[in-house]
């Protein structure tokens, strides 16, 4: 191959390396919450497309964790207000001292024994570090009236409104039914 051959060769690899880069970060500044698509519990795909119109909160959780009985208050509040709008949805994770470390079946029998729950969980993911879940890297960049950056804990609480957007964060101390959630939540109604 001749001199002039070889970098023309490189210039078209280099031309498409930054096509290829330039078009997958315009990609994601369209991404939408309704863009994401996952496992629910039971293994079947579930399209967070699904729920547009809706105003969703959705909670990383786990099972064995002090803030566990918070699934007692996130049911109440779907409860009451699921025939308005709102829908729930819990991502078991195990990220944090392992304290999700059953199988999706052990979670869903641990959550409906214990705590009665009817909101929709999904299958198990990450919601930090190197193997982060798509959607856990979304909302934690996306701007909002508390704050951005990485979970903390299990039971942190993230609350979209009707068109898609990300107006609050709680962090896991905020418990679902306290004046502070549940006013954010009818606001979004």
């Amino acid at each position: 191959m001749s001199n002039k051959s070889f970098k023309f060769y490189m210039m078209k690899i280099i031309l498409t390396i930054l096509i290829t880069v330039l078009f997958s970060g315009m990609a994601n500044i369209n991404d939408s919450i309704y863009d994401f698509n996952l496992a629910d519990i039971d293994g079947n795909k579930m399209s967070l497309e699904q729920f547009e119109g809706k105003v969703l909160l959705l909670v990383n959780v786990a099972s064995k964790c002090g803030y566990t009985p918070q699934y007692e208050g996130l049911q109440a509040i779907y409860e009451e207000y699921s025939d308005e709008g709102l829908v729930i949805i819990g991502f078991p994770a195990n990220n944090f001292a392992g304290q999700e470390p059953g199988t999706e079946e052990d979670i869903k029998q641990f959550c409906t024994l214990n705590y009665g729950v009817t909101f929709p969980m999904t299958e198990k993911v990450s919601v930090v570090g190197d193997d982060q879940a798509a959607l856990f890297s979304y909302l934690t960049s996306q701007p909002n009236k508390d704050f951005e950056g990485d979970i903390k804990w299990n039971f942190e609480k993230f609350l979209i409104d009707r068109e898609g957007n990300l107006q609050r964060r709680f962090r896991s101390s905020v418990k679902p039914e306290s004046e502070e959630l549940v006013s954010a939540i009818k606001e979004l109604l």
